[in-house]
């Protein structure tokens, strides 16, 4: 409740400034033909740059793009990605993420302690997930498990 009011009191100082501050004049002069604008001037960036723009990416955009963008990897995505399956998050989920890497998506049965039930929903979504080869790219700074988000 405090951090609200030194928010709010904060915030009413800050607009009181801006409709307090100095008085600016302002100068009109007359603008001659040079000054306006003209489309004819403008020059645009030729395709060949745009194409050169767009066709940039990197390591995590291309496997992004992968079956990684569309199913859930095993061995690289995040602990979180697992909520919208119930049952996943934050129990099964876990240990899913500190018993990989995984050779193929069933070897995700053969976690040691899982309960029946644990195994009967991972049945039902091997066709969801995915393995490929551990990336750097989406496992640094070792935060798929706990990323510190609370």
């Amino acid at each position: 409740m405090r951090k609200l009011v030194h928010l709010a009191v904060l915030c009413l100082l800050v607009l009181s400034l801006g409709c307090l501050g100095l008085s600016q004049s302002a100068i009109a002069s007359p603008m001659s033909s040079a000054d306006t604008f003209s489309l004819n001037n403008l020059t645009l960036p030729s395709s060949t740059a745009l194409i050169a723009l767009s066709s940039r990416s990197n390591a995590a955009d291309r496997k992004l793009s992968s079956e990684f963008g569309k199913k859930i990897d095993l061995n690289n995505t995040h602990v979180r990605k697992f909520r919208k399956y119930q049952g996943f998050y934050p129990g099964l989920a876990s240990k899913i993420i500190q018993n990989a890497p995984y050779e193929s998506v069933e070897d995700v049965l053969e976690i040691p302690g899982l309960s029946a039930r644990q195994k009967k929903n991972l049945q039902a979504h091997l066709d969801d997930f995915t393995v490929t080869e551990t990336s750097e790219v989406h496992n640094a700074g070792d935060d798929r498990y706990n990323p510190g988000v609370y």
